[in-house]
């Protein structure tokens, strides 16, 4: 925790985010965290308990300084992981608190630790007694990738990441960071890609590493983010579909998702579905519920997959 910062208030708290992550601590241990001087360190606890901070010290072997608790809670300071773990299990939802080695939980801990002991007590039997299904559909993207995507889009920053499909095949794209959103549990980017001038949106938890780039990121068109990758979803994949529906586009898009893909009127009772698929057994089986006649006419692993699909549901009532 070493800084080349030599105020004093923030000396200080980093000697009170110490504390708060390592109760205990002794004045030698929080010197050598600090990268101060052991009599350095006895005074930045002097100013925080001048600040109002309840720090505490017990004498002996098992001695050391503690933030005690009072009527009065110390100040919190979190690490950039924990803020944005916070700010992410909120979003999400599906992070384990229970594992102090997460930053949420990490964070969580502190929380506990500035609590009232009545009030703490009765949050730690809820935090050790509680458990959580995990939504298996939804993934959760590292922190520090987000962290820097998330600063980009606030930027205006163009990016170069680093991107692995489902199927395992990884490239690199510079795109111009607009917006990061969180959908159904998954974090997604909404970019445009410079090559192409297109708008892309890729899964954050696939992204594997982010490169600022110098200069700055054309505009974000006047849309909502939402709303913009919801029509890019199905954009910018390696397997194309092509889809005419049996039925007016009004009804069409009245009932199909519009991650889907993008609709076109053909006629007044014909609908043609346009997009890619990264992974096109999914997209079989999402047109399998199509209340309405359809034909795949574009799309060669499409066309293979809707026709393997179709065969299972044959075969599962053939023998009735």
């Amino acid at each position: 925790m070493a800084t080349s910062d030599t105020s004093p208030t923030s000396r200080a708290l980093l000697a009170l985010a110490e504390l708060q992550a390592s109760p205990g601590t002794t004045a030698a241990g929080l010197a050598a965290a600090l990268g101060v001087s052991e009599r350095a360190a006895r005074r930045y606890v002097a100013i925080l308990r001048e600040s109002g901070v309840p720090v505490t010290s017990v004498r002996g072997p098992y001695g050391g300084y503690r933030v005690g608790r009072g009527v009065r809670l110390p100040p919190l300071v979190f690490g950039p992981d924990e803020a944005l773990g916070l700010v992410m299990a909120v979003l999400d939802g599906h992070h384990d608190v229970r594992d102090r080695a997460d930053p949420v939980g990490s964070a969580l801990d502190k929380l506990l630790r500035a609590l009232p002991e009545r009030v703490a007590a009765q949050a730690a039997v809820v935090r050790r007694s509680t458990a959580t299904a995990p939504d298996r559909a939804a993934a959760r993207p590292d922190p520090v990738v987000t962290t820097a995507l998330v600063q980009a889009c606030a930027d205006h920053r163009p990016v170069r990441v680093r991107y692995r499909a489902e199927s395992g095949h990884e490239w690199d794209a510079d795109v111009d960071a607009w917006s990061v959103v969180v959908r159904h549990g998954r974090w997604y980017l909404v970019c445009r890609r410079h090559d192409g001038d297109a708008v892309r949106t890729y899964r954050v938890d696939r992204v594997l590493t982010v490169l600022t780039l110098p200069g700055t990121a054309a505009p974000a068109p006047d849309v909502d983010p939402v709303v913009l990758l919801e029509e890019h979803l199905a954009q910018g994949w390696e397997h194309d579909v092509d889809v005419l529906i049996e039925a007016a586009y009004e009804d069409v898009a009245r009932r199909l998702p519009t991650a889907l893909g993008r609709l076109e009127p053909v006629g007044p009772a014909t609908t043609r579905l346009v997009a890619t698929t990264s992974n096109p057994v999914w997209y079989a089986q999402q047109l399998a519920v199509v209340p309405v006649p359809f034909r795949v006419v574009g799309g060669p692993e499409m066309r293979a997959c809707v026709r393997d699909v179709g065969a299972r549901l044959v075969a599962a009532v053939d023998d009735v």
